[in-house]
């Protein structure tokens, strides 16, 4: 199992009590019942995820209006970079893609999961 920094538990706790609803309905109508056993708010090294399965190796992301500033999108780049180093591969995807495409959104985890671990 991968390291974190213990000072994110609280805060991943207090994170998944209040999720978006793009997460809810990402989690309750997807992810929650997969075999590969996804984690919501997951602590990872520094940063803490919004879905990710240690089996997969997968974390996925899920991104409001605030993830597209110049700065925003550095540090996304930073935090991708960090997990593919630690062995994940990180899926992003914008809230507006839950609410207009979520069988899309669906297909892309599951075809990456097949990638990851032939399921």
């Amino acid at each position: 199992m991968p390291t974190y920094n213990k000072s994110n538990v609280a805060h991943a706790k207090q994170l998944r009590n209040s999720m978006t609803p793009w997460e809810r309905k990402l989690w309750y109508e997807f992810l929650r019942s997969r075999p590969e056993h996804f984690r919501r708010q997951k602590p990872i090294g520094e940063y803490i995820t919004d879905f990710s399965s240690d089996r997969a190796k997968l974390v996925i992301e899920l991104d409001g209006s605030g993830h597209y500033t110049a700065e925003q999108k550095r540090y996304d780049a930073i935090r991708t970079q960090t997990l593919n180093a630690a062995g994940y591969t990180v899926l992003r995807f914008a809230n507006n893609d839950v609410d207009r495409n979520f069988s899309g959104v669906c297909e892309v985890i599951e075809r990456a999961i097949f990638e990851r671990i032939g399921r």
